[in-house]
């Protein structure tokens, strides 16, 4: 049995994967960072936008990387050359055919919109008819860090 799960924008800005909130400070116009994932904070480096941690659970980096190299107890795995992530903790990644978008995390499929650029839906594949606590925080990460690298990219442009 699989299980389509919506992705809600405003303004364009994620607010919701499935019923978890995310929010944002109160100039939001201002500052697209998310400032909560449902009832865990987020919390950055100072004067920066590296996240830090999710509620309780510390994520650290690898150096001179913005990919990750433990989110709490789970190691993260990145390709060869560190080019990109390919797995966090017991969840692998997979990428689309260009290798420029995650088309999965684990067992869930991410769907875009037309243009490529946002994901509108996932699908969690399996029993399961909505995402554990430790799939949602995953699924966010690698949603959240590839937004990341999107904007950074674009903004070298």
């Amino acid at each position: 049995m699989d299980t389509d799960i919506e992705l809600t924008y405003h303004k364009g800005l994620l607010r919701e994967i499935g019923g978890a909130a995310v929010t944002y400070g109160h100039r939001e116009w201002l500052d697209s960072t998310p400032r909560a994932l449902g009832p865990w904070a987020l919390e950055y480096q100072r004067l920066g936008s590296t996240l830090r941690a999710v509620g309780g659970i510390e994520i650290t980096y690898r150096r001179w990387s913005s990919l990750p190299r433990t989110v709490g107890q789970w190691t993260c795995e990145a390709s060869k050359h560190g080019a990109r992530l390919l797995r966090i903790g017991p969840y692998e990644l997979t990428y689309d055919r260009h290798g420029s978008r995650v088309s999965a995390v684990g067992p869930v499929e991410i769907f875009y919109d037309r243009l490529g650029s946002r994901p509108i839906r996932v699908r969690l594949h399996g029993e399961d008819d909505s995402l554990s606590d430790e799939l949602l925080l995953a699924l966010f990460l690698v949603l959240f860090w590839q937004k990341q690298a999107w904007d950074a990219y674009n903004a070298d442009r």
